[in-house]
C-alpha cells in the first residue's frame, strides 16, 4: 500500500501552502497595504492596483525586481525582507488577486537578487496601467 504514505505527504503539504499564503498576506499588510490598499486596488493616480494586474501576473523577474529595488516612489525591500518573505508576498499577490498566476520560490528571488536584474525604474516606468 504505497498510497498511504503518499496521502500523508500530500496532507502535510496543504497546511504548509496555507501557512505560506498567511505569511504573504501578513507581510503584505505590514509592508504594502498603506499604498496599495487592503484589496490591492491601489489609489488611482498615486499607487497602482495590484489586484487584476497583468504586471503582477506576468513575468516573475520584473515583479521580483520591483519588490527588491523599488519602483518610482515605491521603496526597495531588499534590505528589509529576506528571499522567503519576498517569495511569500509575491505568491500572495499572484495567487490571491491574479487568478492563480503561480507561486514564486525563494530560489527565484535569490537569483534576481544575485543577478542584478533588480533595477530602479524611472518615474515614467513606475506606473503600469494595470
Amino acid at each position: 500500500m504505497m498510497f498511504k504514505p503518499l496521502i500523508a505527504l500530500f496532507a502535510l503539504a496543504i497546511p504548509y501552502a496555507a501557512q505560506a499564503q498567511e505569511s504573504g498576506a501578513s507581510l503584505y499588510q505590514k509592508n504594502c497595504l498603506a499604498c496599495h490598499q487592503a484589496k490591492g486596488q491601489g489609489i488611482p493616480g498615486a499607487f497602482p492596483a495590484l489586484a487584476g494586474s497583468a504586471f503582477v501576473a506576468g513575468d516573475r523577474t520584473e515583479l521580483l525586481a520591483t519588490i527588491l529595488k523599488g519602483r518610482g516612489g515605491m521603496p526597495a525591500f531588499a534590505g528589509s525582507m529576506n528571499d522567503e518573505q519576498i517569495a511569500a508576498v509575491a505568491t500572495y499577490l499572484r495567487d490571491d488577486w491574479n487568478g492563480k498566476a503561480g507561486p514564486v520560490q525563494s530560489a527565484q528571488v535569490a537569483a534576481v537578487r544575485k543577478g542584478g536584474n533588480a533595477v530602479q525604474y524611472s518615474q515614467s516606468q513606475a506606473r503600469p496601467n494595470n
